[in-house]
């Protein structure tokens, strides 16, 4: 593949890091601002304010109103998005090119200048418990929520979306309170990827973000409960699965061996989870995995979804396979794996919104952000025995497992 331009990567004096990448042939531009600021640093009793604040800081800045702010960007055909998790609160956004000075000053609004407004604050709670229980509604999301409430015994356990009793007594000035303690610039990364003027870019930076201030607030260090299994009672005519077991992070010499051996898992059509879960035993109607990252652990998922008769044989055959592969995998099946991933990482890479995505990640969870070529080049690099030699050495997994569903639907042991 053609080697991508190298990262711009600075930090400006306030403490924000920003790291950009011009894709030149792009008049579009697109950004993704992250904060340090999610359910795993909420205050003890607000577990939700994130959730709040992720839409609250969006409604109206600067010397603009709710509806000032949205038509000002809307005039720019700014497309906004955002979300909250466990350890990041992420604004987003994409435009013009030609318009990028006139965008970054109203953007930079959004966490310099937040009206954070009485008259907007019910509102923005509703939605807040709107989108709590559309989680309760999804049996899916349900599971996954216990899953990772399970694993961890660490803050980052707590739901993205928040506890409903913390929604509820929530006030507007103790969520204020909240953003005074962890909106601010340090430990915030700004990623920036499109048809961007590089050169223009550090001064304009300072004229927007500069000028901003704000405290920031640790999160905590991630602990993991030992494996054990749990039982979710839901009415429900089918059983939702989960399990997670740790697995290497992104700054360890084995993640792209562990990225192709995922990939041989469950990557397509023909990985093992899919031919030997669904298509041989047709024990499932769902079934996935991958790995997940929260600063300074990874870990790796499995999803399924399943009848309450084959639940504890789903699980059975899932371990399995996931223990199968440090006896290693085949020639053909590495090959497709990594023509995957590569073919992946080309198409993602013309996409400056997934571009932007992938910087800031790199930076909150590497330290620094990694070009297309080098994730490429790590790709290409391994061979059958360099990625076998990397299992054969992996521990046996040791599952943490929910199953969400009728009750009697057991974990297997």
């Amino acid at each position: 593949m053609t080697e991508s331009f190298p990262p711009f990567d600075v930090r400006l004096g306030n403490g924000l890091r920003v790291v950009a990448e011009p894709m030149p042939w792009l008049a579009t531009v697109s950004l993704v601002l992250l904060l340090p600021v999610g359910s795993a640093n909420d205050p003890e009793d607000g577990i939700g304010s994130a959730a709040i604040l992720s839409e609250w800081l969006q409604r109206g800045a600067g010397e603009r109103d709710a509806r000032g702010y949205a038509d000002a960007l809307d005039a720019l055909g700014v497309r906004r998005g955002g979300g909250v998790g466990r350890e990041t609160l992420s604004l987003s956004a994409a435009f013009l090119q030609r318009d990028t000075a006139a965008v970054l000053p109203l953007l930079a609004d959004a966490v310099r200048a937040p009206l954070l407004g009485d008259a907007s604050f019910e509102g923005v709670r509703a939605l807040a418990l709107q989108d709590l229980d559309a989680t309760l509604d999804s049996p899916a999301q349900r599971a996954g929520e216990a899953l990772v409430a399970a694993y961890f015994e660490s803050a980052h356990g707590r739901s993205a979306y928040g506890e409903r009793s913390h929604l509820e007594r929530l006030t507007p000035a103790a969520a204020r309170a909240d953003a005074a303690e962890r909106i601010g610039p340090a430990g915030a990364v700004l990623a920036i990827a499109g048809g961007i003027d590089v050169a223009a870019l550090p001064a304009l930076l300072e004229s927007t973000f500069g000028a901003w201030r704000g405290a920031s607030r640790d999160l905590p260090a991630p602990l993991v409960r030992a494996p054990h299994e749990r039982s979710v009672p839901a009415d429900s005519a089918q059983v939702q699965i989960g399990m997670a077991t740790p697995a290497v992070d992104l700054d360890h010499p084995g993640w792209y061996a562990q990225q192709l051996a995922l990939a041989v898992l469950d990557g397509n059509m023909g990985a093992r989870l899919f031919s030997e879960v669904r298509e041989k035993r047709g024990l499932v109607y769902s079934v996935s995995a991958g790995t997940r990252l929260v600063r300074g652990h990874a870990y790796l998922v499995a999803r399924a979804g399943t009848t309450p008769e084959r639940a504890a044989e789903t699980i059975a055959v899932v371990a399995a396979e996931i223990a199968r592969l440090r006896a290693g995998v085949e020639a053909d099946e590495l090959e497709r794996a990594a023509v995957q991933l590569r073919s992946s990482l080309v198409m993602s890479g013309e996409a400056s919104g997934a571009r932007a995505s992938r910087l800031a990640s790199d930076v909150m969870h590497l330290g620094r952000a990694r070009s297309l070529g080098e994730v490429d080049a790590a790709l290409a690099g391994l061979g059958l025995d360099d990625v076998n030699a990397f299992l054969a050495q992996t521990p046996e997994p040791r599952f943490t497992s929910v199953t969400l569903g009728p009750v009697g639907a057991a974990v297997a042991s």
